[in-house]
């Protein structure tokens, strides 16, 4: 085995039967739902929708709906299958979320955007919203103009990271309107870290060098978000094409 299906495995050791794959929280989806007037009956979009955690959120916030909810990730849409295939509002697909299909009332992106870019991301779905119809995303966003080396070190992966008003004009590039913005709350990233410290804990025991350094980077992610969480964080985008 190579040394990258290695570094994946371990990855998917650690990660395995996690409720989340990413901060966020039912209360990010009531308000975006509520902010686009998503109808009781829409037809609803969940991109890069791993184990499916947002889907009761959108569920409840329009019962009526049907949510297509998709995920590249063998592992994660197997998940989210176990969860909701016995739920005919529900359908899950393997897919690649650059190349989605039919046409929606609400296209969902929690924490995945950056994988394409905002603009290009807005501007490849753009087919596929229906007349008035809306995204809503979570972006990774600077909230101070000078972060400390520890944060940036943190997000040296991402150097297209940028601030609110950053992540502002790359939507207006993409020809939409921000209709609101919320900043994701110690809430929405406990709800993805607590669950994932206990695992944590759980794999140390006999870990691997692989997994062992797997888990000491996941726990290193988590200790700078908490000494930084004033400097970074997500904030939560809703727009519809102008």
């Amino acid at each position: 085995m190579d040394q990258d299906a290695i570094t994946h495995e371990a990855f998917f050791t650690l990660h395995r039967d996690l409720p989340r794959e990413g901060p966020g929280e039912a209360a990010d989806v009531a308000w975006a739902t509520a902010l686009a007037g998503l109808r009781i009956d829409a037809e609803i979009a969940d991109i890069a929708c791993g184990p499916g955690a947002d889907i009761a959120a959108l569920l409840q916030s329009a019962p009526k709906s049907h949510v297509t909810a998709l995920d590249k990730t063998q592992h994660f849409v197997a998940a989210a299958r176990a969860t909701w295939r016995d739920d005919p509002r529900v359908m899950v697909l393997q897919a690649d979320m650059a190349r989605i299909m039919n046409d929606y009332d609400l296209i969902w992106c929690a924490g995945a955007v950056y994988f394409l870019g905002i603009t290009e991301a807005l501007s490849a779905w753009r087919k596929s919203l229906k007349p008035g119809g809306v995204v809503a995303f979570s972006e990774p966003c600077w909230f101070t103009p000078n972060p400390s080396h520890a944060a940036t070190k943190a997000w040296a992966d991402y150097p297209a990271m940028t601030d609110a008003a950053g992540i502002h004009e790359r939507v207006a590039a993409a020809g939409y309107t921000v209709l609101g913005t919320r900043q994701l709350s110690d809430t929405a990233w406990e709800a993805y870290y607590t669950p994932l410290e206990h695992r944590l804990k759980t794999l140390q025991m006999g870990a691997s060098p692989a997994l062992a350094q797997t888990l000491a980077d996941h726990a290193a992610e988590i200790a700078t978000w908490r000494a930084h969480r004033a400097e970074f964080g997500y904030q939560l985008t809703v727009a519809r094409p102008k």
